[in-house]
């Protein structure tokens, strides 16, 4: 009998993605949805509604494993006051309501996977190299993060093994955050953005999806891993290679600091800042990045 896996987010980028790979690798997988949808072939689907707290039982009581990627998009809207408040309680009120269903039937998965991000590392820049047993920053990135990690120790608390995966900017095909850039450099208009000294931790979709696949399958990961590639790229050498791969080198200078900041207000720090990220713990678990190099993954992005 095919193993469960209940998604989160499913009828996301990374989630659409996820649930090919788990399809291809023989398990069957539910989705959580805020809308009806049709069951097919191997995909079922359940609905729930964070903000009422209510969810079909039955897809929790049916998995074997779950993996949560549900959440606000935390750079859609300039951070307001409300819209700060919504980006933590989407992710701590699911992961509660999450965590209630499993408490009431007394469920047991093999494995409860997160999303988190390093943006708990804070919306920083600098030289350090961030491990995955640094604390959390004192700023409204790292506070975000510690919130939606320590929603995931209730569950872990059930004697369910849980994994935490603190996901860099991920590339795929004319979606995540390369869909705002592609129309730009494609048009030759692409520049770096403040002093281009910002790191820029990254990862290809396919290995993110790797990664959510080894954690579920491998007992013996548990707590945090950082899932970005360490190659030190900062924003000026990630636009400079963007430009590459569409045919030509930056003409443009880069586009000052205080345009973005009044652009995007408080939120212009998650473009003007970043750390260097390990990526050590995660390959030491026997994981393999299949791409590694910033063009290749790049050109296998705009050529899918």
């Amino acid at each position: 009998m095919k193993k469960n896996v209940l998604i989160s987010g499913g009828s996301g980028f990374i989630g659409r993605n996820l649930t090919t790979l788990l399809l291809a690798k023989g398990y069957s997988v539910s989705i959580l949805s805020r809308t009806e949808k049709q069951n097919t072939g191997d995909v079922f689907y359940y609905k729930w509604d964070v903000a009422k707290q209510t969810i079909d039982e039955e897809a929790i009581l049916k998995a074997d494993y779950i993996i949560h990627l549900a959440g606000e998009n935390i750079a859609e809207k300039r951070w307001t006051a409300k819209r700060k408040a919504a980006i933590i309680d989407s992710r701590e009120k699911s992961t509660q309501l999450l965590y209630s269903v499993l408490k009431k039937h007394y469920k047991k998965l093999d494995a409860f996977v997160s999303a988190s991000a390093v943006g708990i590392y804070g919306a920083v820049n600098g030289e350090e190299i961030c491990t995955e047993d640094m604390k959390p920053a004192n700023d409204f990135l790292g506070y975000t993060c510690q919130k939606w990690e320590d929603s995931i120790d209730f569950i872990e608390n059930l004697n369910i093994r849980t994994v935490k995966i603190r996901t860099g900017l991920v590339l795929g095909k004319n979606d995540g955050f390369l869909k705002k850039l592609i129309p730009l450099f494609k048009f030759r208009l692409g520049s770096a953005l403040g002093s281009g000294k910002q790191y820029m931790p990254w990862i290809h979709v396919d290995d993110l999806c790797a990664i959510y696949l080894q954690a579920i399958s491998d007992a013996s990961m548990e707590g945090p891993y950082n899932a970005a590639v360490n190659d030190n790229t900062t924003n000026t050498i990630f636009s400079k290679t963007l430009a590459c791969v569409f045919g030509y080198s930056i003409w443009l200078p880069n586009v000052p600091a205080f345009v973005l900041q009044f652009v995007m207000g408080e939120m212009a720090v998650i473009v003007l800042t970043g750390r260097r990220v390990s990526s050590e713990k995660i390959e030491q678990s026997g994981f393999k990045f299949q791409f590694k190099n910033l063009e290749g993954a790049l050109r296998d992005c705009l050529t899918k």
